[in-house]
């Protein structure tokens, strides 16, 4: 071999072997797929038709009055269980909503999207991203409100097989402190 060629071999062999050490150190610091939990079916639990106890802060950052109200949350499976869509109408002649959300999973990043619109004006809202830990869902946002950035932040928790409880609650202080603005309780009309 000329010296020309085993120069050539060597530099070769020194960069596949650079290379190679290089994948393996990456392999080894790329978190295992198996340690994310598969939440694909977090949401099961809310499958189903539900009477709903609703307190909801008239004005959030303006106001501490709360107001109250009563309805019926619908909330079914869609495409094939990769997603769910909830309908809810609450409240009175006076004081009536009507909104959809819907719920999607990513299997890659094994988290949900929480997407709401309200027919009051037909507006998405900004998705909220999160998962499930220990029987608790927590998806977090970022919207405006009064012209100031807040985080928002929608638990799921006391999830039984007839009840459960969510709250929304937002963070004008970058998650420092939250102050619920929406909190509701829901009982099991039928599966």
């Amino acid at each position: 071999m000329t010296t020309f060629r085993k120069a050539l071999f060597i530099a070769a062999a020194l960069t596949l072997g650079i290379a190679g050490s290089a994948a393996l150190a990456a392999d080894a610091a790329a978190p295992a797929e198996s340690a994310y939990r598969d939440g694909a079916r977090d949401f099961d639990f809310n499958i189903g038709t539900w009477r709903t106890h609703i307190k909801a802060l008239r004005d959030p950052l303006g106001s501490a009055a709360w107001g109250e109200m009563t309805g019926t949350v619908t909330v079914r499976k869609i495409w094939g269980g990769k997603a769910s869509m909830e309908e809810i109408e609450a409240g009175d002649k006076d004081n009536h909503f009507e909104g959809l959300t819907l719920f999607l999973y990513n299997p890659q990043s094994h988290q949900w999207s929480q997407t709401w619109v309200d027919s009051s004006n037909g507006a998405i809202n900004k998705s909220a991203i999160g998962a499930f830990k220990d029987g608790r869902g927590e998806l977090i946002s970022q919207d405006t409100l009064h012209g100031r950035t807040v985080l928002i932040r929608d638990v799921w928790s006391d999830i039984q097989p007839n009840s459960h409880h969510f709250e929304e609650s937002f963070s004008d202080d970058n998650g420092k402190t939250w102050q619920p603005d929406f909190i509701a309780s829901l009982t099991r009309i039928s599966p």
